[in-house]
Formats: C-alpha cells, structure tokens, sequence
C-alpha cells in the first residue's frame, strides 16, 4: 500500500486528473445513473478547495502587499483592471462574430419551457459589497471581493508599521506570524491537491452517467458554436502570450492543471487554490497574483461573455429576427456590465443571459433552453475563466519584470 501512494504522490497532478477523466467517462457510460453514488467524493474535493480559498487569499495578499511597493501595487492594479475589461469585450465581439458565421439555432422553435431566473443583483450592490459591513460575515458568505479588500486594508497597514520608526519591530513580528500562516495554508494545500484527481473522477462520472448524450445532442450545433468561440479567444491568448515574449509551451504546462479541474468544476473560485498555486509555479509576483487570480475568479469572465453572445444569437434566430448591429453593440455593452454585475453569484451564467436578453428584447423562453444544457457550456467556459485569468497576470508580471530592468 506504502509503495502505491508513493507511486500516486510521485505522479504530476496532470496525469492523475487526467487519468480521473479517463477514467470518470468511462464509469459515467458503464454505470449511468448509478455512477451518482460517487458524488459525495466530488462534492468533498469541492468543500476542500472552499475550505482553504479565504485563508490562501487572506494571506498570500498580506504577503504579497509586504513584498511589493505600494506604488508599484497600485500600478499593477490599474493594468488588471484595463485587461480584464479589454479582453471580457473582445470575448463578447468574438462570440458574436463565430455565432453569425455559423447561426445556431436556425430552425429551431421554442418550446412551452419557463426557468425562474435568479434576481439580478446590479452593478451598484456588487460594488457596495466590496466593504463589507461585518467582517466575520464577509468571510461566512465567502465574499471574495469583501475578504480581498479586507486583505488588501490590512497588507497596507501592516507594511505601514514595518516602515515606521516608532512600531517598526511590531509590525515585523506580525508580518513574520502572517507569513507563517500563509506557509502553513500552502502546505495544507499541497495535501488538498492530492485528493483532486480523486474529486475529479466522482464529479465526471456523476455528470456523463446522469446526462449521458441526448441533452448533449439535442443542442448540439448551439455548443459546438460555443467552443468554437472558446478556441478564438483561446488562440488569442497564445498570440498575447507570444507578443509578450512568454512561452506559450511553458504556460500551459502550468495552466492544463487549473484549466482541467475549472472545467470539471464548472467554478472559477473554487478551481481558485489550483489556479494560484499554478501562479506559483509560473514565478510570477506573489503580490500580482494574490491581488489579480481572486479578482478574476470573481468579475473576469471572458467564457462566460461568449456564452452570452452565442445565447443572443441563438436566441434571436430562433425566433427567426437575426441581431442588427445596433443590438450588437448594445451586447458588447450591456454584457460586460452583466459579467461584473453578477460577480460571485451562484448561477451567474443564467443571469447574465437573462439580463441581457431582457435589455435587447430576446425571449425569456429561450433561457430554459439553454439551461437544459447549462453543465456542457459551464464547463468550458469556466476553464476560459480561469485560462484568461492567468493569461493577463503572467503578461502584467512579464510588463512589471521590464520596468524592474
């Protein structure tokens, strides 16, 4: 037995996820329904991965804020910001563009399919969420963007104190326990990493077992419109990677682990331990990436944004009234608000399709539709996510390693 876990733990967790995968398929198919009996192993790897996410990000920022000058920090953050808006609007653009090329849903009629679509929260209470008014509760409810700011307030303060003259020897004392603290989550975390290969295999079988390829084919040029659209956006990053001068072999060594698992997942945050340990291994800033890789796993959503294009055109022609330009526009618009408007809200997908087609006048009926495959368009455009995610960070850090020079 000693010599099996040797040889498990000697493996790279890119062979044994997908080896799970191989192996969650072909379970799925063999057993059917039956291969849901797996799922609490699935849902166990899940609860890990939330388990450690709000210590990983408390204090890898804390860390990260100590080793980078705050003037350097709020440099970076405007890059973020400005490439995370930038490329959630070329993913919209490029979903609409592959949708008109192919125009999904000709010849399909709706149905008597209704769906209760969660509430849209809005712009203003997502941003108003960032300050929390309890901090105990911000971190309960796992409001990412609550504890980054909170992170971020005491980073700030804590490096403050190690510059100062008078409470210089505090503030060391507390950045070393904080330090400690981040070394102990990252080795609890290497542990965790181990169980996923594990979780991977439950959560792939339940899911091909219990849909199996009817609701697969039943939409399926609809989807396979959607990865195309995916794939663009994709080769788009490998052009910035190669433009910026990073390796785009050397990346995606590192970037297949969070990619794989996000799809599996169908969840950018809670793929978000894999996809800052993967950060690690790329040796980019520590202070970038704490800050960067829990924003995005919240308001980045390039996958998600095609996802909304392709479901406009999908819906628009199956009521037989193809997008005009105007009402183009208005999505490139309208659904890069929505991907920052339903930040962190479970079932943000629905709800960004649901506002959007509500603000250009596409029917409400057609998101039941879509719904009905929801897990096959989850999955890739969450791995999109978290790709996009990391793309944008490795780039800024290449940017920040020229100005260092």
């Amino acid at each position: 037995m000693k010599a099996l876990w040797k040889v498990y733990t000697g493996a790279s967790l890119i062979k044994k996820i997908t080896i799970a995968l191989i192996l969650g398929i072909t379970v799925g198919f063999i057993f059917g329904p039956d291969a849901a009996a797996l799922a609490p192993l699935g849902d166990l790897m899940l609860r890990l991965l939330q388990f450690i996410i709000v210590p990983l990000i408390l204090f890898t920022l804390i860390v990260g804020i100590n080793q980078t000058k705050l003037s350097n920090l709020s440099r970076m953050g405007g890059k973020v910001f400005l490439y995370y808006l930038g490329t959630s609007a070329l993913a919209i653009i490029v979903g609409l563009t592959v949708a008109s090329l192919f125009s999904p849903g000709s010849g399909l009629t709706l149905g008597d399919e209704t769906f209760e679509v969660p509430e849209n929260p809005g712009v203003t209470s997502v941003l108003l969420n960032i300050v929390p008014d309890n901090i105990v509760t911000a971190f309960a409810e796992m409001n990412l963007l609550g504890i980054i700011f909170t992170a971020f307030v005491f980073g700030i303060a804590i490096s403050y104190l190690r510059s100062s003259k008078e409470y210089s020897d505090v503030g060391n004392h507390v950045f070393k326990f904080v330090d400690g603290l981040n070394e102990a989550t990252l080795t609890v975390m290497k542990g965790i990493l181990q169980f996923i290969p594990i979780g991977i295999f439950a959560i792939i079988a339940e899911i091909v077992g219990t849909n199996g390829l009817n609701t697969l084919q039943s939409l399926g040029n609809f989807i396979g419109v959607l990865y195309i659209g995916l794939l663009v956006q994709l080769a788009f990053y490998v052009v910035l990677l190669l433009v910026t001068k990073n390796s785009p072999g050397a990346f995606f060594r590192q970037a297949r682990t969070p990619m794989l698992t996000a799809f599996v997942t169908q969840s950018s945050s809670g793929t978000l331990p894999v996809t800052l340990n993967a950060a690690r291994q790329l040796d980019i800033n520590k202070g970038l990436y704490g800050f960067s890789l829990p924003l995005g796993a919240t308001i980045n959503m390039d996958g998600a944004a095609i996802r909304i294009a392709v479901s406009a055109v999908f819906a628009a022609n199956v009521v037989g009234e193809p997008l005009g330009i105007e009402a183009m526009l208005q999505i490139v618009l309208i659904g890069v608000l929505a991907s920052v408007g339903t930040a962190g809200v479970p079932g943000a997908g629905i709800i960004m399709i649901a506002t959007v087609f509500q603000q250009v006048g596409l029917p409400m009926e057609a998101v039941a539709l879509l719904a009905a495959v929801d897990v096959f368009i989850g999955m890739g455009a969450t791995a999109l996510n978290v790709t996009g995610d990391l793309v944008g960070t490795k780039i800024i850090n290449k940017t920040e390693q020229k100005k260092a020079a």
